[in-house]
């Protein structure tokens, strides 16, 4: 995959991980924050495509699997 797609995938992701960030931070609930949180930082280190779907996924799945 090339570079432009890998970019625009980051910055979706990373979209989606500060409202994540913002919904964590007003409702004061730890699991969306810290997810917010990764889904903005993780990008910045995986290289691998499968790898990054799969955690990019996996994030986002995670606030609605545990509740507070």
């Amino acid at each position: 995959m090339d570079s432009s797609t890998k970019l625009f995938l980051s910055m979706i992701v990373s979209s989606i991980g500060f409202a994540y960030f913002v919904y964590g931070k007003k409702q004061q609930k730890a699991v969306p924050l810290l997810s917010g949180i990764a889904l903005m930082a993780f990008p910045y280190f995986v290289k691998n495509m499968l790898l990054f779907s799969l955690l990019a996924v996996a994030l986002m799945v995670i606030p609605f699997l545990i509740k507070e």
